[in-house]
């Protein structure tokens, strides 16, 4: 049974003591980090968030099963910085995209997340409108046409099932609720 077969779906419920001893270490953490982030100077702070950023990029898309060359993914995100990218080798299309989509997620945080927003950074992520060889639709709720969207692993023909998602035809309703 996936999550959104459940009776209760989307009604998730959690256990709010356990939740707040681990979200008030992380905070604690959190500002003992940017604590120490304060006593370096300007140019390696600059350094250690243009680092950061990288690796969110790179480690971001790896789970996607994507593998983006850090010194692609790097220049991108200075440029988008206003940082200096003198030496550095100009990134493709496929790693602007994703810089882009990551950026405005991380940026621009405080923003509320729309259909519109979400369309946005699918089309950034796939501007040729398909991935590999497969077209896609992009900037749009999927169809079912090519079957459910699935989550698999393994050789075709004994792959397995990790994941099916809802059915196309619930997802606008699906979608609206998660968003409100």
């Amino acid at each position: 049974m996936y999550i959104h077969e459940r009776k209760d779906w989307p009604k998730l419920h959690w256990n709010s003591e356990v939740l707040a001893g681990l979200l008030a270490d992380v905070r604690h953490r959190q500002g003992r980090l940017l604590g120490q982030m304060q006593a370096l100077g300007f140019g390696l702070r600059e350094e250690a968030v243009l680092q950061t950023l990288t690796e969110d990029v790179v480690k971001s898309s790896a789970i996607e099963g994507e593998t983006l060359d850090p010194e692609a993914v790097r220049p991108s995100i200075a440029r988008r910085l206003g940082m200096d990218t003198g030496g550095l080798k100009p990134a493709d299309r496929n790693v602007e995209g994703v810089v882009e989509m990551m950026l405005d997620a991380t940026r621009n945080y405080d923003k509320p997340l729309t259909a519109a927003r979400l369309f946005d950074w699918h089309a950034s992520l796939f501007p040729t409108g398909s991935s590999a060889m497969r077209r896609i639709l992009v900037a749009a709720w999927r169809d079912d046409s090519d079957g459910p969207m699935q989550v698999v692993s393994g050789p075709v023909g004994r792959a397995r099932v990790h994941f099916e998602a809802p059915a196309a035809a619930r997802l606008e309703e699906e979608m609206a609720g998660f968003l409100a």
